[in-house]
């Protein structure tokens, strides 16, 4: 016999004993695992209640997958549980309405018709804030919540499609004026709050006073979450500064309508006649709060509502404080009309708007425009994920203390963005054509109808 062929005898030996060995095992493990199978079995049908393993499926039931697992987490530190992103409660919302679309008593507008999307803010104002689409990105503050890279991408990215980005509560950058195209500055009450060189920068000036997933709570930011660039850019060392940096509520000494009067008058004139926004979370002391706010003169009303996300907040003001969105924008909407306000004041409305479904449905309902939070932070993250999971949660990536926050590419970022808006933008046109109209001035509260009995209370639309 040939080498060769005593060689391939045999390897085929080999082969042939390892596959009736791994029969065996086979057999011989589904033996083990029916028994097992079959012994837990019948532990789980005789076992007492309090020593079932069923008892912890009635558990988790009782108290809810996300509400255990929240708990589990308070259980590991004796400290407010911090959380981000924003409430996951199921309030009536946008989906419970839908848009009428027109076929013989009106006709759709053809495809090739150009459909007007442009959106002025403080239209009274000597300096309107005059965007080609009605959806801006949301505050999200360099250094207490993003990196700057990442703040560097909102810019840009809004840029590319001519909307406006928000500063929100962290130090306001050179690059962020170089990169927007309109730079909303937020005025807050931080140590680096904005100072009159950075407010003339402006294309609009909110002032904060409250917000969705916070409330009108200031806030503790641990310093040791700080990278030291972060510090840097707010004008404070590590070596002077406690364990805490504090963000006061709302605004210090705006205790009255004429104190908030004088306030907005002083950046009016700072800004050089920019529009003067306000920001509140929604709450059932909306009216009172409005009329406040209206009687200072501002020119936009911000709201914000209970489904609005933060970068961290304590877990009770996340889930159990505030309005609904949709509650809040239709009380705002029927306060300034009843009050003649209408027409002057512009209103615009964000928390858990993440569709352009949310957003035609939102400018139906009266909003002048729309901030897009989560839904922006997550475009802008887009193909860039890969590099965060599957072991940390994509914001990794965005946040300023996030581990894998170095690997963010600012140009795909801004991309990725500008292509989410833009694509938006194309679904809203789309969208008003199939309601027989050529611009966001002709919707209506007619152009709308609820399927869900509570928004159907809420909105006063007819229920179908």
């Amino acid at each position: 016999m040939s080498t060769y062929r005593m060689v391939f005898c045999i390897g085929l030996e080999i082969l042939l004993l390892a596959i009736m060995m791994l029969l065996l095992l086979t057999h011989i493990m589904r033996r083990y695992l029916h028994r097992q199978f079959d012994a837990m079995m019948k532990r789980l049908v005789t076992e007492p209640y309090g020593k079932n393993l069923w008892e912890g499926i009635t558990g988790i039931r009782h108290m809810g997958i996300q509400w255990m697992m929240e708990n589990e987490l308070r259980s590991t530190k004796a400290e407010a549980l911090p959380k981000p992103i924003g409430t996951h409660r199921p309030f009536p919302h946008f989906d419970g309405l839908l848009l009428n679309p027109v076929q013989l008593h009106r006709r759709p507008v053809e495809e090739f018709k150009h459909v007007d999307l442009k959106t002025v803010l403080g239209k009274k104002s000597k300096r309107p804030l005059v965007l080609t689409m009605p959806m801006m990105v949301s505050a999200m503050g360099y250094g207490i919540a993003l990196s700057k890279p990442f703040s560097f991408a909102l810019a840009k990215g809004t840029a590319l499609v001519g909307t406006a980005f928000n500063t929100g509560e962290g130090p306001v950058l050179s690059e962020h004026r170089e990169f927007a195209h309109r730079m909303i500055i937020q005025y807050h009450a931080a140590p680096w709050s904005p100072k009159e060189d950075v407010i003339k920068q402006a294309d609009m000036v909110e002032i904060r006073f409250g917000q969705g997933a916070n409330g009108g709570n200031g806030h503790l930011i641990p310093t040791a979450t700080l990278p030291p660039e972060v510090l840097d850019d707010m004008g404070l060392s590590s070596r002077d500064i406690d364990e805490f940096v504090y963000i006061p509520a709302g605004i210090p000494g705006i205790h009255r309508a004429r104190h908030l009067k004088r306030l907005v008058e002083t950046l009016r004139f700072m800004s050089h006649g920019v529009p003067i926004a306000l920001k509140l979370a929604a709450s059932h002391y909306l009216e009172f709060e409005l009329e406040i706010a209206l009687k200072a003169g501002v020119d936009v009303i911000v709201i914000d509502g209970a489904q609005g996300g933060t970068h961290s907040s304590p877990a009770i003001l996340t889930d159990d404080f505030g309005l609904p969105t949709l509650s809040a924008l239709c009380r705002a909407v029927r306060f300034l009309k009843e009050n003649g306000y209408g027409k002057d004041v512009d209103l615009v409305i964000s928390g858990g708007i993440r569709t352009p479904g949310d957003i035609l449905k939102a400018l139906a309902l009266g909003a002048n425009a729309v901030y897009l939070g989560s839904a922006a932070l997550f475009a802008a993250t887009h193909a860039q994920l890969v590099e965060t999971l599957p072991f940390q949660p994509p914001t990794q990536i965005a946040w300023a203390d996030g581990v894998s926050r170095s690997k963010y590419d600012v140009q795909k970022g801004a991309q990725s963005l500008a292509h989410f808006l833009k694509s938006s933008s194309l679904e809203l046109e789309t969208g008003i054509r199939a309601l027989g109209k050529t611009s966001i001035r002709d919707l209506t509260r007619e152009d709308l109808v609820a399927w869900d009995p509570d928004v159907a209370r809420i909105t006063h639309l007819p229920l179908v």
